[in-house]
């Protein structure tokens, strides 16, 4: 008898190992320094998400500020970080004082990757909460960052107002109560973008806030830009993977974009419309300026998964090349939502035969072609939204 090539000599179990805590735990998985190889930390996230996890994943390239915003606006239990031979006795230091700055010390981080045995007592003297070296594993991990869960007080250590915002959506999204003099008032601007899975909305959504930070900073805009991203719950685990953040370069935006990742079962928005209203009062806690343009990412959305426009002031649809002939244009459902119509991925063959499609049930909305992995047709886009 043969083994198949593709087939893993053994089969991490898929099951929730995370019942009956006080609630789900966040982990931040991120790769500092210029490691441009993520496939291990894909399994790592794999094998979280498959004991019940909410795993967030911020891609490859990280510097330690962008990991410590992160890890604070996500309001993670933990934060995991592997990087490159001979970078961590300086990434592994400065990830701990730059998450001391964004006012979230308190969240252990674990380092993970070649580490040298002797350099390990370094590590835990500069802040490292826990060591993994090569060979640890998975239900090691797991084990790990179950142990990094503890009740959620309803006020951060700390004064900073981005941390308890986060905070106070983590409780909010649980059903829990929140801090009593927590502000509220909705941004002036609510946007939700939906779509088919594989659009593109996530790589959309980045581009656009980034281009309203651009127009802020140049002066020809206003305000601050958030975002507020779903993405579905296993029905099995409960486990989560939370990975449209990585689509957002947090090295050149920093602190600019607020971007919170949360997951869900089917459309359940519950919590979404005091979310809203805690994004838009924050900059009132303390916060530069306020956020008064706010992106919603909708799940993968089928034909009638249409929802969000009850909690949204405008509604983007986001199309792709292959989606269909001119019946589907013409069924009922998430097309009908539609303020604006993208038609990204715009270099694929057939995205005149779309536009066409589109055109003969858009009426007056405004239909833009984008090339969102390039930024192409952002501007329009974010014109067509902000009209």
């Amino acid at each position: 008898m043969t083994t198949a090539l593709n087939v893993p000599t053994t089969e991490f179990e898929k099951k929730d190992r995370c019942a009956g805590m006080p609630h789900r735990p966040r982990v931040l998985l991120g790769k500092m320094g210029l490691d441009g190889h993520d496939r291990g930390v894909k399994v790592i996230a794999r094998a979280l998400r498959d004991s019940g996890v909410h795993v967030i994943y911020s891609g490859l390239w990280q510097t330690p500020r962008s990991l410590a915003i992160s890890a604070r606006d996500e309001d993670c239990d933990c934060q995991a970080a592997s990087m490159m031979s001979n970078s961590h006795l300086v990434l592994g230091p400065r990830l701990v004082e730059d998450q001391t700055k964004m006012g979230r010390p308190d969240i252990p981080i674990f380092m993970g990757g070649i580490l040298p045995q002797e350099d390990l007592p370094r590590l835990i003297e500069g802040g490292i909460a826990r060591c993994f070296t090569t060979g640890v594993g998975l239900l090691e991990i797991v084990e790990a960052v179950k142990g990094s869960v503890k009740p959620r007080e309803q006020r951060v250590p700390g004064p900073h107002p981005t941390a308890q915002l986060a905070r106070d959506i983590s409780l909010l999204h649980d059903g829990k109560p929140i801090r009593p003099d927590a502000r509220r008032r909705r941004p002036a601007r609510v946007i939700g973008v939906t779509g088919s899975p594989g659009a593109g909305k996530s790589t959309l959504v980045a581009q656009l806030a980034a281009e309203y930070t651009r127009r802020a900073q140049a002066g020809t805009g206003k305000g601050r830009a958030a975002v507020v991203a779903f993405d579905p719950m296993s029905p099995i685990t409960g486990g989560a993977l939370l990975g449209d953040r990585l689509r957002v370069d947090f090295n050149a935006l920093g602190e600019a974009v607020y971007y919170r990742s949360l997951a869900i079962s089917g459309e359940d928005y519950h919590a979404l419309p005091e979310i809203v209203e805690l994004i838009g009062g924050a900059h009132e806690a303390g916060t530069p300026e306020a956020f008064d343009l706010l992106f919603v990412e909708t799940v993968g959305a089928g034909q009638n998964e249409t929802r969000i426009r009850s909690y949204v002031d405008r509604t983007v649809v986001v199309l792709t090349p292959g989606m269909g002939d001119a019946v589907q244009m013409d069924k009922a459902g998430i097309l009908e939502i539609a303020d604006v119509f993208a038609c990204n991925k715009s270099d694929y063959p057939g995205h005149h035969e779309l536009v066409r499609d589109l055109k003969d049930i858009a009426g007056r909305r405004p239909i833009v072609e984008t090339v969102a992995s390039k930024g192409e047709g952002v501007p329009a886009l974010l014109d067509a939204i902000l009209a």
